[in-house]
């Protein structure tokens, strides 16, 4: 795996790229930590430009690093870092960022829908501000920032949308055990269906990419029990390994043959750039160990 604290832009783990980043502007959501991060830190050590658009400007009580801290780590990489202060939620935010980005890198060629919200709430207990967020932040957050960058996208040789969300798994188990968080997920998940049709013509690939796994964040170890829940996760690497495989045209082309329109997981993207062995991207735990991610 690679360490988001390794500014020295060497890799240290099992997946071997293929290709690379080099020049390409990437646009991020809520990139100033964890997985957000982590993508950002990979695409750096193949030279990228890194927009970060986050809400975190001054330091958090309980949430480490701000979109600057982020991108001194950015550019202490290998990449060029564009930090700014803006919530997914403003239309002004988002507009704002995607002419920062065009006017200082001139053009976008990926963007990562990685801002989200969580809360696991069941119907009688989710409250409703909680509701409004994640449906504001994950729905409409991915909607906008897609729907803002398109025009740059279409302008790129390889434009691409990427979106942190799951397989539209319509088991009724996920709606069940927490559906204001499953419409909210889904929500993006259809972002990513639709786009990638309307934009079938437009040479832009719009795919989605979840963890087979629980993931070590800020927001997981903010939860009651965190700490002791984290230790049978794997690192935000792996995710950022994923997405630079999947951005960087890897081999893990589904059956229908389509580079667009995917759900992929992280293993499945590794396993085809030829990773076998998971274990270095864990916190410790064996791997029949894990704690599964949801929605899978």
């Amino acid at each position: 795996m690679t360490s988001s604290n390794d500014a020295s832009g060497t890799a240290t783990g099992p997946y071997q790229a293929a290709g690379s980043l080099q020049g390409r502007t990437v646009l991020i959501s809520g990139g100033s930590r964890g997985i957000g991060l982590a993508i950002a830190l990979r695409a750096a050590r193949d030279g990228a430009n890194i927009v970060l658009m986050a809400k975190t400007g001054q330091p958090h009580a309980r949430l480490e690093g701000t979109v600057y801290t982020a991108a001194e780590q950015i550019e202490a990489a290998g990449g060029q870092a564009l930090p700014l202060v803006g919530d997914v939620r403003n239309d002004a935010d988002v507009a704002g960022a995607v002419g920062a980005a065009v006017d200082r890198f001139g053009g976008i060629d990926v963007v990562i829908n990685n801002a989200s919200a969580i809360d696991l709430s069941t119907t009688d207990d989710v409250d409703m501000k909680r509701y409004d967020l994640m449906q504001d932040i994950n729905v409409r957050g991915t909607f906008l920032l897609s729907k803002m960058a398109l025009p740059a996208l279409r302008a790129s040789d390889a434009g691409h949308i990427l979106t942190l969300s799951p397989p539209l798994n319509l088991d009724p188990k996920w709606a069940g055990l927490h559906l204001a968080y499953t419409m909210a997920k889904y929500g993006m998940s259809l972002t990513t269906l639709g786009l990638a049709e309307e934009l079938k013509a437009d040479g832009v690939s719009v795919n989605s990419l979840w963890p087979c796994t629980l993931i070590d964040t800020a927001a997981i170890r903010n939860m009651p029990g965190g700490d002791m829940i984290v230790k049978g996760a794997r690192s935000p690497e792996i995710m950022a390994d994923a997405a630079h495989a999947v951005l960087t045209g890897g081999n893990a082309v589904p059956a229908h043959g389509s580079r667009s329109g995917n759900f992929y997981t992280d293993e499945q993207v590794l396993a085809a750039a030829g990773v076998t062995d998971f274990s270095p991207y864990s916190l410790g735990a064996p791997e029949n160990q894990l704690v599964p991610d949801i929605f899978l």
